[in-house]
């Protein structure tokens, strides 16, 4: 072969490499891949530790649940790490929230299954109360990639272990079931809830679940099957949900509740010449998790209807499915819940509808280095779920980051 003939081989492969569109699955370097995420939670934890108001707290006028998150976020940035000053002064803050019945919440009391479970799946990943071996303050070196803890808690010191039980018990005692007047032909069955009336919703209900599940609550335990009876409610599937306006659909994914004759936040659709409520990214992957926390096999029909609407809808350019006019209304929240549940389901690929192949944890980290500001945090402009916070969406973006990376759960 001539000398042109090799050149003229080597750029045209050398364009075709270049040429492959994102999301397009080859042979992504992995480390590299790690270090950029890292590098991004790195720049985040730097704006959180910033950002951090005198009484410990992140938006302290709030209540206690944005401070979980960042801390949560922080906790398991490498380098910053649990015995970090900023840590312990916020989770000292976290804790003149604590109350009687065990729960950590606001004073009005509003948002306490919301606040109750950020604040357990902080503290679950707090180590045991020790003096720091090391200096308090981020190093300059590379950092790792960015982890997250997995399994039971591991704090040992008795005042962590009674603060865990404490708020799983408030948790488990919080869920809708028998001991609340509920029986399971009700639609309120195994959800939870905030407000006043504490009606159930699936985004209560997954946070519940992450929180028991991130402080070690063994796989067996009812909450977790009681809880799959309202999920499945939420999910549009006529096949398996029991619901009137659920009836004939066959959409897969998942609404924001089952009560009051189902309510989604992306409003409804016309399929097949009737209205049916509409589907919506961040709450089908909260779906989608919450039934592989219960246990539900990828054989069920319930987790394959799930998974073709995620196939259908794939994208991380907007929460999907939503109006066009709402896709960026809890687009941060989205990210998260789409980390945790695809690090769940242990496919490093995702097949679209049209056959392209998606590596998710690479798409995740290049959507977030786009977003990502110069200061090291994101911010939605679509300022709706308090996601025009800097604060909660930075420790989401982390937080997904984390899921994304860390080791699988035991």
């Amino acid at each position: 072969m001539s000398r042109f003939a090799v050149l003229a081989f080597t750029l045209l492969f050398s364009s075709m490499v270049l040429a492959q569109p994102a999301g397009r699955v080859g042979e992504p370097d992995d480390e590299a891949l790690r270090q950029r995420a890292a590098e991004l939670s790195r720049r985040g934890a730097q704006f959180l530790l910033a950002a951090q108001e005198q009484d410990g707290g992140w938006t302290s006028q709030g209540g206690p649940g944005i401070t979980c998150l960042a801390l949560k976020a922080l906790i398991q940035e490498p380098t910053v790490g649990p015995n970090h000053d900023s840590v312990r002064r916020g989770v000292d803050f976290v804790r003149r929230f604590i109350r009687e019945d065990g729960g950590v919440y606001g004073a009005e009391g509003l948002l306490k299954n919301y606040e109750s479970s950020v604040a357990l799946s902080m503290f679950a990943a707090l180590p045991a109360e020790s003096e720091p071996e090391a200096p308090a303050t981020a190093p300059k070196s590379a950092p790792e990639a960015p982890s997250a803890t997995t399994g039971p808690s591991r704090g040992d010191t008795p005042r962590l272990r009674s603060e865990i039980a404490a708020l799983q018990k408030f948790l488990i005692e919080n869920q809708w079931d028998e001991a609340e007047g509920k029986s399971i032909d009700d639609p309120w069955y195994g959800g939870s809830g905030y407000g006043r009336s504490k009606r159930p919703d699936l985004s209560n209900t997954q946070m519940m679940l992450d929180a028991l599940r991130d402080s070690g609550l063994p796989p067996d335990d009812p909450t977790y099957k009681k809880a799959l009876i309202f999920v499945q409610r939420c999910q549009m599937l006529g096949e398996t949900n029991d619901q009137p306006f659920a009836k004939g659909s066959t959409q897969g994914g998942f609404i924001y509740t089952a009560a009051h004759n189902g309510e989604s936040k992306a409003g409804t659709v016309e399929i097949n010449g009737r209205q049916e409520l509409r589907c919506y990214g961040s709450m089908t992957y909260a779906g989608f998790k919450s039934m592989l926390y219960a246990g539900l096999t990828r054989d069920d029909p319930r987790v394959r209807a799930a998974l073709d609407w995620i196939r259908n809808y794939w994208t991380l350019d907007y929460n999907p499915n939503m109006p066009q006019a709402q896709s960026a209304e809890g687009l941060y929240y989205y990210y998260h819940t789409f980390a945790r549940a695809l690090a769940t389901f242990g496919e490093p690929v995702i097949t679209d509808r049209s056959g392209r192949q998606h590596n998710w944890r690479e798409e995740l980290v290049r959507k977030l280095a786009e977003l990502q500001r110069p200061d090291g945090s994101w911010i939605n402009e679509a300022d709706r779920w308090m996601e025009g916070s800097p604060a909660l969406t930075t420790a989401y973006s982390m937080l997904a980051l984390q899921a994304a990376f860390a080791p699988p759960a035991r």
